[in-house]
């Protein structure tokens, strides 16, 4: 007897989501984990001390929010399983160093008022381009968790009318250009172009405009979900939902090698040696560069221009620390009170500082400000440190690979405690309320899911000729290997990229498709 119908490499959450459809639709899903916990980038972990539960990667989420898998709640995960959000008013707020603060709101007028303490002109350009984010939102929300349409046909279809011609305009100009369109004030202008860096491009990047409207139409349409009890908890609902439905999830589990019976997935080889059968076919997380290893089978063709997929060059390191009490930001809201908002962006100067900032990670350089981003999601959901206590989650962008020739092992903790050298320059307490702290380096990240190649939260990088149906490459972009039949790929790599998406429900369209299961008829009474 197969030990499944499906076998699916890597529970992160796209993996888990894939699985967890299949799983519904009457299939017999066994998920292999290599490390001791699952959740790849979602997930939740005590890293500094007991009772303060530390995300470690993703913190909050956005784009899933619009994602059947929750807007229907296809599979029960809040209803049944018990996955609950909460949704601050304020998703984003940039701040300076001389007290200056930009929050951005779900409510476009309140963001405009702020707008407006540093230009007018731009307070009406800001509302102007909230009304074209909603508009073009359902157009973008309609191909985020869908097989891509094909790159040819997408682009003949925008070019027929003025308003998708102009939409492909977006998609093709910077952020950089954008914000010298659409704006006056530089610091109005950094805040968004702020944005195009949390994709880990730079604002100069070409074809990153796009991306200021999608991340404004999620703000304002559905805000930043933070989730109750940390990230790890749409982990923790994704398998209670697998396991109700008879399928299973194993930890320590590393595949070697997805094996075929000549032309199709029939099961793996664990690093073990342990062989394990599936009798509908494999889903995997394999990034591309490890497609040719692990996939002995996989055409030439097909091999190669894998191999050729670009990683960005903005890896990431971050900090998680234990607080002894709230961070205290030295800036004030417009009414004196206290800073709230889900993500702070500790922003430089001046706007060119920030985009030297990533010019210099372009040549594999430190950046000459640490470019610091921080969480502290105890200020919307208690329950993750002890009464009275407090988490931060901080991150800046770093090369791979030191430009010192230095170790990051050695070295990651002075890193740290540059970032939060930096910190202090906005907040007045810290280092002193950290009672400790675990930072992850870009070899960290990679080590923690193969995924994230060379520190590459996103698996590889965010640029025009690796989106859409051309992501990870043209031949892998509708998620099945050609030369491989019933092999299915899922993970970052994949449109619509890295972020959590809850994109494995793509990857679930194809393979039902191809097993003859009515997609739309998979759910959870």
């Amino acid at each position: 007897m197969s030990d499944a119908d499906i076998i699916v490499i890597g529970s992160g959450h796209n993996g888990l989501v894939a699985a967890a459809y299949l799983a519904v639709a009457g299939k017999r899903v066994l998920v292999l984990e290599r490390n001791e916990w699952f959740g790849g980038g979602v997930v939740t972990r005590e890293l500094t001390r007991p009772g303060f539960a530390h995300d470690q990667h993703s913190m909050s989420h956005i784009f899933i929010q619009g994602n059947p898998l929750l807007a229907n709640d296809d599979l029960g995960l809040k209803r049944k399983y018990g996955l609950r959000y909460v949704f601050p008013e304020v998703p984003m707020m940039s701040v300076w160093e001389d007290g200056a603060t930009l929050p951005l709101h779900r409510d476009p007028a309140r963001s405009a008022e702020a707008i407006r303490r540093f230009s007018a002109k731009d307070a009406e350009t800001f509302l102007e381009m909230s009304r074209q984010a909603a508009q073009w939102l359902p157009m973008i929300q309609a191909g985020l968790y869908s097989p891509p349409m094909p790159l040819g046909a997408q682009t003949a279809m925008m070019d027929q009318s003025a308003e998708g011609r102009e939409i492909w305009r977006t998609t093709q100009v910077s952020t950089f250009d954008l914000m010298e369109e659409l704006f006056e004030h530089d610091r109005v202008k950094a805040h968004f172009g702020r944005v195009a860096g949390e994709n880990l491009v730079s604002p100069d990047e070409k074809a990153t405009g796009i991306g200021a409207y999608v991340f404004l139409g999620f703000l304002e349409k559905f805000g930043f979900g933070v989730p109750v009890g940390g990230s790890g908890s749409l982990t923790k609902a994704l398998i209670a939902c697998i396991e109700d439905h008879g399928g299973a999830i194993r930890a320590n589990c590393s595949v070697r090698e997805v094996v075929t019976d000549g032309t199709r997935a029939s099961g793996v080889v664990l690093d073990s040696g342990e062989r394990l059968s599936c009798t509908e076919g494999v889903i995997g997380a394999i990034h591309p560069h490890h497609l040719p290893d692990m996939v002995p089978a996989v055409p030439e063709t097909v091999a190669r221009n894998a191999m050729r997929t670009h990683v960005t060059p903005a890896a990431c390191m971050t900090v998680h620390a234990a607080l002894d009490a709230p961070l205290k930001f030295k800036a004030r809201t417009a009414q004196g009170d206290d800073l709230s908002a889900v993500m702070y962006e500790l922003m430089p100067g001046d706007y060119d500082d920030l985009r030297r900032a990533f010019d210099e990670l372009r040549y594999g350089n430190f950046s000459g400000r640490p470019l610091v981003g921080v969480g502290q999601l105890t200020q919307h959901d208690p329950s993750r440190a002890p009464e009275g206590k407090a988490i931060f989650h901080a991150w800046d962008y770093v090369p791979y690979e030191r430009p010192d020739g230095l170790d990051w092992d050695s070295t990651k903790a002075d890193y740290a405690d540059r970032i939060m050298t930096r910190m202090a320059d906005f907040i007045d307490n810290v280092p002193g309320a950290v009672l400790d702290y675990h930072c992850d380096s870009p070899v960290d990240m990679e080590r923690t899911s193969p995924s994230f190649l060379r520190g590459d939260l996103h698996g590889i990088a965010t640029t025009t000729y690796q989106s859409g149906s051309h992501r990870p490459t043209p031949e892998l972009g509708q998620y099945r290997v050609p030369g491989v039949e019933r092999l299915y790929l899922v993970g970052p790599f994949q449109h619509p990229g890295g972020g959590v998406f809850g994109a494995g429900r793509a990857t679930a369209m194809v393979m039902a498709e191809d097993l003859g299961i009515d997609f739309d008829g998979i759910g959870v009474a």
